[in-house]
């Protein structure tokens, strides 16, 4: 039995804690093997983000054609995807290579406030990549964002947000309420006919540097392996918060510190 292998396509963290480096940890931790795809090269810390630079799409694509001609893909994560042009790359390399599970995190703002996606770049993401993947999975304000909507701010808005999205011609979508108030983090899975809630304990810490692109690979790993979506995104809610509550033990930088990705997860 060979090993199940899962793409990543986003930008480079190089503090570690996001991006490439915690899609390709989270892998990991799943039994998966995971290649990449770098969007974007990032001079970046827990306390924020300094510099942004740009891989072109000419070279983007020529990732992409190299991982998908040899290795036997079987789920991609979408994560950060700075610009037009690259957006262009990546919808046509999914075009030509036709992937069968797309996960996608419509990474927007960075946990630090700082703003990864060029403004003009957001109609493009609507447009070329929110079709082409079977689950999205934005934040509170990612989702407004997309919708130019306000944050929705209950169970009925977010599923009224969730529907809207669906109709951009996703297979299904997460929005995630860690941006939320209350004691339980409530994410919700939103299938045309169907809405599940999934919560879990709001977890008291300042350590959730790469939350979302974790759970968004972990749920790629989980489809890598066989799981159905629904599968795959409750085991993924289970582990992130695994790694959420673990993330005090590690003790990285002075702002905003990583979750825990090397924490026991077969306690979840």
């Amino acid at each position: 039995m060979t090993i199940p292998i899962a793409l990543t396509i986003a930008g480079s963290d190089s503090s570690g804690g996001a991006g490439i480096q915690a899609d390709l940890k989270t892998f990991a931790a799943f039994g998966v093997y995971g290649a990449s795809v770098i969007t974007a090269l990032t001079a970046q810390n827990t306390t924020g983000v300094s510099g942004i630079h740009q891989v072109p799409a000419e070279f983007v694509a020529a990732q992409i054609d190299a991982v998908f001609s040899d290795l036997d893909v079987k789920a991609v994560k979408i994560g950060m995807v700075a610009e037009r042009p690259v957006i262009d790359a990546i919808a046509a390399g999914l075009e030509r290579w036709s992937p069968k599970r797309v996960v996608f995190d419509p990474v927007m703002v960075a946990t630090s406030g700082d703003r990864l996606l060029a403004p003009d770049a957001v109609d493009a993401l609507r447009k070329k990549l929110i079709a082409r993947a079977n689950i999205i999975t934005p934040n509170l304000p990612e989702a407004a964002a997309l919708l130019d909507e306000q944050i929705a701010s209950s169970e009925t808005a977010i599923e009224s947000q969730g529907k809207r999205l669906l109709a951009m011609g996703c297979g299904a979508v997460l929005i995630k309420g860690g941006h939320g108030g209350g004691a339980e983090s409530i994410d919700y899975l939103i299938r045309r006919g169907s809405i599940v809630a999934l919560p879990a304990p709001r977890i008291a810490t300042k350590n959730t540097h790469g939350t979302g692109c974790s759970l968004s690979s972990a749920i790629a790993a989980g489809l890598a392996k066989g799981d159905d979506l629904e599968t795959a995104v409750c085991r993924a809610k289970v582990w992130i918060t695994g790694a959420i509550a673990a993330a005090d033990q590690l003790g990285v930088g002075e702002g905003n510190g990583p979750i825990h990705h090397g924490f026991d997860r077969t306690r979840c």
